[in-house]
């Protein structure tokens, strides 16, 4: 059954960003385990947005990227909520633009107590969660919560709560959230210190990724782990 799931996600969601960017990433690599669904892009960048990167402009880039998914993103939703049957409190995506990959991921609406989620166990996680606690605090203060699920040997979701100080909690109030989702995006992927992370891991990390729910005051870091190197 998952494995129809995955199948079937990666090919409506591919047709779905395709027909609305105008190219379709060349590979969806989707892992479910709740309360998440991430779905890793790759070779996803559209000509018009080589020409913008080739020019130096990657904040253009973001900012038309992120305009669209606005738009896509109640339509991602009914999809996920079609194919799983369950409840998606929300749907949050990155990009790695000199990669050309990305991540787009949904957390369910969840009953489940974290300390009964089998997910949350795995024996990297203390490591995990020093370095995100310490670049967090270093970004704006300590999560008030701070959650890990391992879905598979590919992708760790983290979640952060209570995160924002409040100079963020006024721009948010005041309806700046693309602009700070643009400066945290910067700020946060370059305090991350990749190279602990991979030392407590064991693997190669090929990407990092972060996103945020602006309404809820949390934030979700996202590992994809290269589990061949």
């Amino acid at each position: 059954m998952e494995k129809t799931l995955e199948t079937t996600l990666a090919s409506t969601i591919g047709k779905l960003l395709r027909d609305n960017f105008g190219k379709g990433p060349g590979s969806i690599y989707v892992s479910v385990g709740k309360p998440f669904i991430t779905m890793y892009l790759r070779d996803f960048l559209a000509p018009m947005e080589n020409v913008l990167l080739s020019q130096d402009n990657p904040l253009r880039v973001q900012e038309t990227r992120d305009a669209l998914m606005n738009k896509l993103i109640p339509e991602i939703q009914n999809i996920i909520v079609a194919e799983t049957n369950e409840q998606v409190k929300g749907i949050y995506y990155d990009w790695c633009l000199d990669k050309k990959t990305g991540i787009i991921f949904a957390e369910f609406v969840s009953n489940e107590n974290y300390e009964n989620n089998r997910l949350k166990d795995y024996p990297e996680k203390d490591g995990i969660h020093e370095e995100i606690n310490r670049f967090t605090e270093q970004a704006q203060k300590v999560p008030e919560k701070l959650h890990s699920y391992k879905l598979n040997s590919r992708t760790i979701v983290s979640k952060r709560d209570k995160i924002f100080v409040e100079i963020e909690q006024e721009l948010i109030r005041s309806g700046f959230n693309e602009q700070l989702r643009l400066a945290k995006r910067k700020l946060e992927k370059s305090l991350i210190n990749k190279p602990y992370l991979e030392a407590v891991l064991g693997l190669t990390i090929d990407d990092i990724f972060v996103d945020w729910d602006f309404s809820d005051d949390a934030g979700y870091v996202i590992l994809i782990l290269n589990p061949t190197k």
